[in-house]
């Protein structure tokens, strides 16, 4: 029996950065706005054909690969989480293996949206628990800013995202009283139009659609969110995940060194940091920053803790995330 631990973290974002004051140039809002209803100040956005979802993911994998301190072909599966992927299809899994010149090992890509991190990081974890693999790469990447719509029509959604990728590499643990101790993952597709980007897609928006109409003014090609609505619904569900998480391993909110949510919005960070009684240097928050870089976002958080020193050998870690699907989960980690 085995669990499987993280033994390397990076990430990487793009230099362009985006303040609040740019956005009011483009759109009817303002510093104050933004700030007061998701703690953004800033986010980052890739410089149109300077990087891509795959290519940061490449860019934050080579820093976690070499600080796990193993090679490329150490490497035996990839695991991609992405909502904005390069092409259609294939998605980004083969192509960052391609990239890094990596054998043919398999390549998996997760399309959970905010949650995919966490959900990936089971998958791998479950992989490596099996016996089956001894090094898996995970990575989270995102590209949000060319698909925004950067308009005062947009501006409830497209204020709250950045682009960014994350990385981390899990290796086979024979201490099973370390690593990842569990992890906990759920889905309420009823919610999935609360919080989706319908079209193009090859249901009720085909890709021929955009040919033949080029209809600038169908919202269905930009990401649509029912705030209020996704709001309520994260902070039950994080309470409720981190809780299975807790209960799970026989550990009390006392127990947690760190909490690492999902950068969605910094009033539902704070909301749950309130009910779970932790204080400001138990929870890792980086969105005023990034804003929203999905599932790049715990990633990108959980590398900046470690590297603060603020995640240390033998702490108890806790990664949460609630998303579109609606769907969430947590990881129950002893680092």
């Amino acid at each position: 029996m085995y669990n499987s631990k993280i033994t390397g973290l990076g990430y990487y974002v793009p230099d362009n950065v985006v303040t609040n004051n740019d956005l009011s140039k483009v759109m009817d809002t303002n510093d104050e706005w933004i700030r007061e209803r998701t703690g953004i100040e800033e986010r980052r956005h890739i410089i149109k054909g300077e990087d891509t979802t795959t290519s940061m993911g490449v860019k934050a994998a080579k820093i976690a690969i070499e600080r796990a301190g193993i090679d490329k072909n150490d490497i035996d599966f990839i695991v991609f989480a992405t909502l904005s992927p390069d092409y259609y299809f294939p998605g980004p899994g083969v192509l960052v293996q391609r990239d890094l010149g990596i054998g043919t090992v398999g390549a998996l890509d997760v399309r959970n949206q905010c949650s995919g991190f966490v959900y990936g990081i089971s998958v791998a974890d479950q992989y490596i628990k099996s016996g089956m693999y001894k090094n898996i790469l995970v990575i989270g990447s995102e590209v949000h800013s060319t698909g925004l719509d950067m308009t005062t029509r947009g501006r409830n959604v497209s204020v709250i995202f950045g682009d960014g990728a994350g990385a981390a590499i899990l290796s086979r643990e024979e201490d099973t009283s370390k690593g990842i101790l569990s992890t906990h993952l759920h889905s309420e597709g009823q919610h999935a139009e609360e919080l989706a980007l319908i079209a193009p897609g090859m249901g009720k928006r085909w890709v021929t659609d955009i040919i033949d109409e080029k209809d600038s003014n169908d919202e269905s090609y930009f990401p649509y969110m029912n705030g209020q609505f996704v709001f309520k619904n994260a902070v039950v569900r994080f309470s409720e995940v981190i809780k299975e998480g807790l209960a799970k391993n026989n550990l009390e909110a006392t127990d947690i060194n760190m909490l690492v949510p999902h950068q969605a919005n910094l009033r539902i960070a704070q909301f749950i940091q309130k009910k779970f009684g932790l204080e400001d240097k138990q929870v890792y928050n980086n969105i005023m920053k990034y804003g929203n870089t999905t599932a790049a976002s715990i990633p990108i958080a959980l590398t900046e803790a470690w590297e603060q020193g603020k995640v240390k050998e033998g702490d108890l870690v806790v990664l949460a995330a609630f998303g579109s699907g609606f769907t969430w989960g947590s990881a129950i980690i002893k680092w």
